[in-house]
């Protein structure tokens, strides 16, 4: 469904290393995403923990227009020199008020003006503080200036995400797109008037343990040692995102599409 008074948003799930880096690059490279405001989840795109500045701005430069994170965002140590001179990059909501950098902004995109937020779980993670009343308070702000508001929820149990976006929808959300585990779910719907996905996936090493090597993944369940983590040395790269549609004027969704593709396939594509 598309007509004037309608946004496209394209949510890419979390980055992994260099491999997830250049999948989004190459695709984006190989579609038409130029009307569309295009939305990221970053927080494991250095290595596979953290976000340096230099992969801030490579980011910027392949045509983000909003990075999302989670619990490892502070895992490189000069993202404390550069996150508030970073208008593009939110940290979850839910840390700390004296915390630097922000959880949620507006942008402005094409004349309008769409609001996101980013938030952690709490179930199976460190204890933040509550999502639940301050999501309402934000959701309620951000109205008051579009009705356009997408969440971005980094959590570990399913039935956290199921329950918070439905908490959200009754609170006038438009799109909710659950991230952390990367793996894709195919629950993809449209909930109380806002698109929802339980996990939008990951980005990265196809060949992969969510984005990381086999051998060192299997010798930490082996061992219970607290092995390095490796990016995976794969050349199948995959791409997991969501594309969801939203009327301008009340903020509902009214399409949402899930996407998987391969590198073979976003070669292909860049080819014709």
């Amino acid at each position: 469904m598309s007509d004037d008074k309608t946004v496209k948003i394209i949510f890419f799930g979390d980055i992994v290393g260099k491999p997830g880096r250049h999948a989004v690059r190459d695709f984006l490279a190989a579609h038409d995403y130029k009307n569309y405001f295009v939305i990221a989840n970053v927080e494991n795109a250095s290595h596979g923990f953290g976000l340096t500045e230099k992969n801030y701005n490579e980011l910027s430069e392949y045509g983000i227009d909003c990075m999302t994170s989670g619990n490892h965002i502070w895992d490189k140590r000069d993202i404390f020199n550069y996150i508030d001179n970073a208008p593009k990059l939110l940290r979850p909501i839910n840390y700390p008020k004296t915390v630097i950098g922000k959880g949620s902004a507006i942008f402005d995109f094409n004349g309008l003006k769409i609001g996101v937020i980013n938030i952690l779980g709490r179930v199976f993670m460190n204890l933040m503080d509550s999502p639940w009343e301050l999501i309402k308070t934000e959701i309620a702000q951000i109205k008051e200036i579009t009705p356009i508001v997408i969440i971005d929820f980094h959590a570990e149990a399913t039935a956290e995400k199921i329950c918070f976006a439905k908490y959200c929808a009754d609170l006038g959300c438009s799109a909710f797109f659950g991230t952390h585990t990367h793996v894709q779910t195919a629950d993809e719907s449209i909930i109380n008037n806002m698109g929802y996905i339980t996990d939008a996936g990951f980005c990265g090493a196809k060949d992969s343990v969510i984005g990381m090597d086999y051998q060192t993944s299997l010798n930490r369940f082996l061992t219970s040692m607290p092995e390095r983590y490796e990016i995976a040395d794969s050349t199948s790269l995959q791409i997991n995102a969501v594309e969801v549609e939203i009327n301008t004027d009340t903020g509902y969704a009214v399409a949402i599409k899930r996407i998987f593709s391969s590198s073979n396939e976003i070669e292909e594509e860049k080819s014709q």
